[in-house]
């Protein structure tokens, strides 16, 4: 077939016209319910209306799936009425928990909540949804990538630096009655950047009384996955090594605390050595009021999930997030500067659980005073 010039002509104005149209229909199209890939790195946030939530396991610590979920289902319900949630746990794998990343971009989902299993690992999670021009927004642990869009946690460095001061504290007093000035420390994974901020803290208390000789630092480990039947494993060795003389267990959170608990009771020593915790568990709570651990640390997880709503939220429809970060940043390994929100942690022991974790609403007095005797420090 032949063209005149003229037939040629319309041709291709038509084509050329039938290309535009094209273009524009493609670069109108949205990414998982957001706006056009062109307009920003994060564009496929804009109008978003499904969130995937990724939880690291729920072994560690009762607290992920006893109050991080449905904490955050209601902040996401507050925050951007009619969002769905979409919530995996990676039950302790960085396999699984990139898998269930990328079953969540397969599906729509156009912002992605990840409190990371791994703070390096999680750093594929990012790249994967910066791919789609989806933001991830690390949840209670740091990922080590600078491409993460909002960095929500407590300040992890503080938490350590309350659990180091109370022993500062009170050190003295299972001192004398021990005869000996023996510390453990059974520290959280290595792989999580708070198990790190967590014992930077506490050695920034502890050190001094170290270097003093007023305690004698006579084992330290990290507990690989925050494994808690690794960390009565750690402290049956330590007790074993030591001839069953400890004065002091610095344990970094409730889960791993209630299973060294577990390893002094064998040998009678349960409520005369001071034990940390962390998380102010139901069962963390418990055994301070039972005499067994002295401390937690709580951390009000409502606020902490309600901040990472609302920078989802804003993410969604296109606000500014400057007010909620309020000029905060962390730092990741990569040479990042994450804009963040860091809620302040409090230190627990009996004088204040009404004050704190009973006022808030967090535990009820029916939860903390199951198995306790009545009367037990004013509460039960």
């Amino acid at each position: 077939m032949t063209f005149s010039p003229l037939t040629r002509g319309r041709a291709t104005a038509a084509a050329v016209v039938g290309f535009t149209l094209l273009a524009t229909v493609l670069a109108g199209c949205t990414t998982s319910g957001g706006s056009s890939s062109a307009s920003g790195p994060y564009s496929a946030a804009k109008g978003c209306m499904k969130i995937g939530f990724l939880l690291p396991e729920s072994a560690s610590s009762a607290r992920w799936e006893g109050d991080d979920h449905p904490d955050m289902v209601k902040a996401i319900q507050t925050a951007l009425p009619g969002a769905t949630l979409d919530v995996t746990n990676a039950n302790g794998s960085d396999d699984t928990q990139l898998a269930q990343a990328e079953a969540d971009l397969t599906k729509g989902d156009c912002i992605l909540i990840v409190a990371p299993h791994d703070s390096q690992a999680a750093a594929n999670i990012v790249e994967k949804a910066m791919a789609q021009h989806v933001p991830v927004i690390a949840y209670d642990r740091l990922i080590q990538d600078k491409n993460t869009a909002f960095y929500v946690s407590f300040d992890n460095e503080k938490v350590g630096e309350l659990q180091g001061q109370y022993v500062a504290a009170h050190y003295q007093t299972y001192v004398t009655a021990n005869g000996n000035n023996n510390l453990v420390m059974i520290n959280g994974s290595q792989t999580d950047n708070n198990a790190l901020l967590f014992s930077k803290g506490a050695h920034t208390a502890i050190d001094p009384l170290i270097s003093a000789g007023s305690l004698k630092k006579v084992y330290e480990t990290f507990t690989p996955n925050w494994d808690n039947p690794t960390a009565q494993s750690e402290m049956e060795g330590a007790l074993t090594k030591n001839g069953n003389k400890v004065a002091v267990a610095y344990v970094a959170n409730d889960g791993m605390a209630g299973t060294v608990i577990a390893a002094l009771k064998a040998q009678g020593l349960a409520g005369k050595v001071l034990v940390t915790g962390q998380d102010a568990t139901t069962a963390g709570i418990q055994n301070i009021l039972l005499g067994y651990q002295s401390m937690t640390v709580y951390k009000a997880i409502t606020k902490e999930a309600t901040a990472a709503a609302q920078l989802a939220a804003a993410l969604s429809k296109g606000t500014d997030t400057s007010s909620l970060t309020n000029g905060a940043t962390t730092a990741t390994s990569d040479g990042g500067a994450l804009p963040s929100v860091l809620e302040t942690p409090v230190a627990v022991d009996k004088s204040n659980i009404a004050t704190t974790v009973l006022a808030d609403g967090f535990v009820t007095k029916a939860e903390i005073c199951q198995g306790v005797p009545a009367g037990t420090a004013g509460i039960c």
